[in-house]
């Protein structure tokens, strides 16, 4: 006997003991335990299952193929919008420089401009300051006159009221008569 045998014996013990205390037990009776009928049922799911189970693996794998290809036109899409929000990003920071470039030459252009402007506004407060003080200048030195020629004229007609000295009036003669004989 070899070990099948050994095991339907031990089975077949095992069940008799099993319905004698009314435990587990295996039942090897083909026709009592509908072997044939299970037999025939599995054979009949794996032949028809076989086509339906196909048919929806082919269509499970359809839709994965579908998937995949529209996962990877998505990536594709995404990569070219990412190329192209990358170029724009490029574009917009050369832009930026231009701009940035532009400013600075505008701000040194303005600073020029203002600090040329300054320049003649400092010069021409520097000949109205000269101007004024010309001026003023040439008004304090006539007002100077005309107060030296009032003093002058005082001291005359205080030195004309007290008299002139004979040898004072013969001086003034003779001064008198040289210029107007040198002339």
């Amino acid at each position: 006997m070899g070990i099948m045998g050994t095991f339907l014996l031990l089975a077949t013990e095992a069940m008799a003991e099993g319905a004698a205390e009314g435990g587990f037990g295996l039942n090897l009776d083909i026709l009592e335990t509908n072997v044939i009928n299970l037999a025939i049922l599995i054979g009949i799911l794996f032949y028809f299952g076989r086509k339906v189970l196909s048919n929806i693996l082919n269509e499970r794998q359809a839709n994965i193929a579908t998937a995949i290809q529209e996962a990877e036109e998505r990536l594709k899409e995404a990569q070219t919008a990412f190329s192209q929000a990358q170029a724009q990003v490029i574009q917009a920071e050369a832009e930026a420089q231009k701009i940035l470039k532009a400013a600075e030459e505008n701000a040194q252009a303005v600073t020029a401009a203002t600090l040329a402007q300054a320049a003649q506004d400092v010069e021409r407060l520097k000949q109205t300051a000269a101007s004024d003080l010309n001026t003023e200048r040439e008004r304090a030195l006539a007002e100077l006159r005309q107060r030296v020629a009032a003093l002058a004229l005082q001291k005359v007609e205080s030195q004309l009221r007290s008299g002139i000295a004979d040898d004072v009036q013969q001086a003034i003669i003779d001064r008198s008569i040289a210029q107007v004989g040198g002339s």
